[in-house]
Parts: structure tokens; sequence; C-alpha cells
């Protein structure tokens, strides 16, 4: 079993020493296709560029084959490494992303039903203390605690895609023409 927060721990200060913001680490895929996901920002920006990522990668490469090379591998078997940005209908995984994202859609799924559900999916409200307010679609306005939320996400809509927009398209024209 893969110890998250271990990992966690060990790929942090590899994201802060190039001034990134991590967002999500993840251990999927079983015995058929074991992949340490990482999910990364540039706080100012909420984004991450190519270069981010291959540096990234390759900080965190480096880290976890020290540890195995000491014997102390925090994986064990071969795996994946995926390092990317979170995406433009990425997952909220911190309070303060309720709050950046307020006037977005998101969807909700949380630990037990409260008030009879267990996925809320509305307009993100903000937060107040360690609670998240969201406006659930066909119901109400509703406060749920951060730690009854078991997983979040944004719902792609025209709002957000206006609201994001990529800091770099470089090569997007040679993509097009080529594809």
């Amino acid at each position: 079993m893969t110890d998250l927060a271990r990992l966690t721990d060990l790929i942090k200060p590899e994201a802060k020493a190039l001034g990134l913001s991590l967002v999500r680490v993840k251990f999927f895929g079983g015995r058929s296709d074991p992949t340490l996901q990482v999910m990364a920002e540039r706080p100012d920006t909420r984004q991450l560029v190519i270069e981010d990522c291959a540096e990234l990668s390759r900080r965190i490469s480096d880290r976890l084959d020290a540890l195995e090379a000491e014997g102390k591998d925090p994986i064990e078997g071969a795996y994946r490494l995926e390092v990317s940005s979170p995406g433009i209908d990425r997952p909220l995984t911190r309070l303060n992303d309720f709050a950046d994202w307020a006037g977005h859609e998101a969807r909700l799924t949380l630990t037990e039903p409260v008030e009879g559900r267990k996925q809320l999916t509305g307009d993100l409200v903000g937060v107040e203390g360690t609670a998240v307010t969201i406006d659930v679609r066909k119901h109400a306005r509703m406060a749920v605690d951060f730690a009854q939320i078991a997983d979040a996400k944004l719902l792609l809509t025209d709002r957000l895609i206006a609201a994001t927009q990529p800091l770099s398209v470089e090569g997007a024209d040679k993509i097009l023409t080529e594809g």
C-alpha cells in the first residue's frame, strides 16, 4: 500500500523549490497500471506550462530514485509518473480553491449524505471558516464542512472557459496545421 501522505511530503518541497503549489497527489491504476499523478500550478496564474511539468517531473524522479538507491523506496514496484496542471475542469482539493473559484459551477461528492444528498452540483458561493457554500441546482443554497467533501471538481462551462485563458499557446498553430 502506497502512503500518499508520505509521498506528498516528499513531493511538496520539490514543487515549492520551483515556485509551484501542489494541487493533488494521487496513486491509482492498481497492479495493472500503477500511476503516481501529481498536479501542480503556479500560485499567481493557477496554471502550469509544459516546461514546469518537465522540470517538476525530473525533480520528483530524481528524489524517488535517490530514495530507492538508499533502500527507502516509497513505492513498491514499477509505476508511471504523471505530472500535469490541474486542467480547466480542475479538482478542488484545498479549502481556498472553493473561495478562488466562487461563481463557477462545481460538483461535490460528500463523505455522507447531507439533507439526503451525497452529490451536490451548482455554483460555488464561497467559504466561511471551514464551511463551503454552494447554490445547489433545483434545490437551495447549502453549506457543508470542508471535511465532509470527499471529492470536488469544477464543471466545464462557457463561463469557466472565458475566465481561464492559457498562458501560452506556443506551438498550437503547428499542431493545427499538422493535425
